[in-house]
């Protein structure tokens, strides 16, 4: 710099245009000082393009995502490109060490934790400008408990519900390719309709289904309620030798459609008899004519003569599997994958939301 101003000095004695060269020269090394100050101070939050003859193309900045702790203790291996190399899903960078706080651009709480007392939530801490939380649960609002508590809290909603801010069901449909074979329907069928129960409870609306239908069809049980627990590897062979699953909902709410109908009755090659939320939740997900809706009948009596004609006309029983040939159906796929799918839509996300009544939202606020 010194050798410059040299010959800047120089350049007085000289051409008025060599002084303006000399001017020119010190404007545009002012000019890229700026200008690089301000690129690194905007990194996170700025999407860069380049733009060329041909296209533009815009390469959004990495997010990350901090998980507060594992929901249910239940850990997972965040080591290397987890949602790249799992998912496909680039620039997405997920850590559960709570170092990475003040660098994260979005912190995860799971809700139950959070309900019963197990965690709490760092509101110590300064929350870096334009950090959200999200409030993650996969339970239905008769399970969240008390979420009055944190309104205008949470930035973000983590559900199995449609229209949450990042939507994480239970399964999902994928197109099947062309080319791929479709799984033959089990036709070592014993049992009329079965069933997998755990939490049994009077009160449950799927408990007096299921006891006003079995007094019409036989429903084998299965399940720690009735002291045949089955094991992972044995659930869908056993499921599979039914003609019907009861994919029973133990809460009736809006989008609550679980692994019930995703694994247990679709992957098993089941018909599932649905109880949930309405017909129209099931519609909006599931393949048609693939499920029957408790709710389409007037009695269970009805229902279970239904299922007995059903199961004894090859033909029509059948139309209820053909979704199968151009569909095929994917269950939840743990944590990493719901934290994965926040990166997805986090540049849609609005800039300054904040849940001021979650409980409302939720819906717990009328459970």
């Amino acid at each position: 710099m010194t050798k410059w101003l040299q010959e800047y000095n120089d350049s007085k004695k000289g051409t008025p245009a060599s002084v303006k060269k000399y001017l020119l020269f010190y404007v545009l090394c002012i000019i890229v000082f700026v200008l690089n100050a301000w690129l690194r101070a905007s990194w996170s939050p700025v999407a860069f393009i380049f733009t060329n003859s041909n296209h533009t193309t815009q390469i959004q900045p990495n997010v990350t995502v901090l998980l507060w702790y594992w929901p249910f203790n239940q850990v997972e291996d965040l080591h290397g490109d987890v949602c790249w190399d799992l998912y496909r899903i680039p620039r997405c960078r997920v850590v559960a060490e709570r170092s990475s706080f003040s660098e994260a651009d979005v912190v995860v709480f799971h809700n139950r934790e959070l309900v019963t007392g197990k965690e709490k939530l760092p509101l110590e801490l300064p929350r870096p400008p334009g950090q959200r939380w999200a409030w993650l649960s996969l339970e239905s609002p008769a399970n969240n408990g008390d979420l009055r508590r944190f309104a205008g809290v949470f930035n973000l909603t983590v559900s199995y519900r449609r229209d949450a801010d990042v939507s994480t069901p239970y399964g999902k449909l994928l197109p099947r390719a062309s080319e791929e074979p479709v799984n033959d329907i089990p036709q070592n069928k014993t049992d009329l309709v079965c069933w997998v129960v755990s939490n049994y409870r009077r009160s449950y609306r799927r408990s007096k289904v299921y006891q006003k239908l079995s007094t019409v069809v036989p429903v084998k049980v299965y399940g720690r309620w009735t002291n045949t627990p089955l094991k992972p590897k044995d659930l869908l062979p056993t499921i599979s030798r039914c003609y019907f699953y009861l994919a029973f909902e133990n809460s009736i709410s809006k989008d609550y459609i679980t692994e019930k109908l995703w694994r247990n009755a679709y992957q098993s090659g089941a018909v599932p008899v649905v109880l949930g939320p309405p017909v129209q939740d099931y519609e909006a997900v599931a393949a048609p004519h693939s499920f029957i809706h408790v709710d389409k009948f007037p009695s269970a009596k009805v229902l279970g003569k239904y299922l007995q004609k059903l199961a004894g006309d090859a033909e029509r029983y059948g139309k209820y599997q053909r979704w199968r040939r151009e569909w095929k159906a994917k269950s939840y796929e743990g944590w990493r994958w719901v934290l994965c799918q926040i990166c997805v839509q986090y540049h849609s996300f609005p800039r300054h939301k904040v849940y001021a009544d979650l409980a409302a939202w939720d819906g717990t606020a009328t459970t």
